[in-house]
């Protein structure tokens, strides 16, 4: 029983920087990319590079264009939705996982500046 309860600790904790991303399998995960596109789904596998294969995605693309008449700065997003996707590792620059209480109880919230605070905030502790 204490072998049992000694594993769930070792398998629940954070000692490397992919053991967080290992405990975000079967679960929601925020992935910034390269050139300004953003996708949030499950994650359903990763390796040492960061390649992922999530599913359920939605992808938002952020586009940037310039008024001629008055120079300002237009953003558009582009937002799609994905079953399955396959991400190279190369163009990933930020993964947040689901927040987490205890270890075991996750927050589920879809404000991304909350998680990628949080996630600050903890590497801080």
């Amino acid at each position: 029983m204490a072998d049992e309860v000694d594993q769930q600790q070792t398998t629940n904790t954070v000692e490397e920087p992919l053991d967080l991303i290992r405990l975000s399998l079967d679960e929601r995960i925020y992935v910034k990319m390269r050139n300004d596109r953003e996708l949030r789904g499950r994650l359903h596998a990763y390796d040492q590079h960061l390649n992922m294969i999530l599913g359920d995605v939605e992808e938002t693309v952020t586009t940037i264009e310039i008024d001629e008449e008055t120079y300002e700065e237009i953003y558009k997003s582009t937002k799609r939705n994905i079953p399955m996707l396959f991400v190279r590792g190369d163009g990933v620059v930020l993964v947040a996982p689901p927040l987490r209480l205890n270890n075991s109880d996750v927050i589920s919230t879809t404000d991304t500046r909350i998680r990628t605070f949080a996630l600050v905030a903890l590497e801080l502790c």
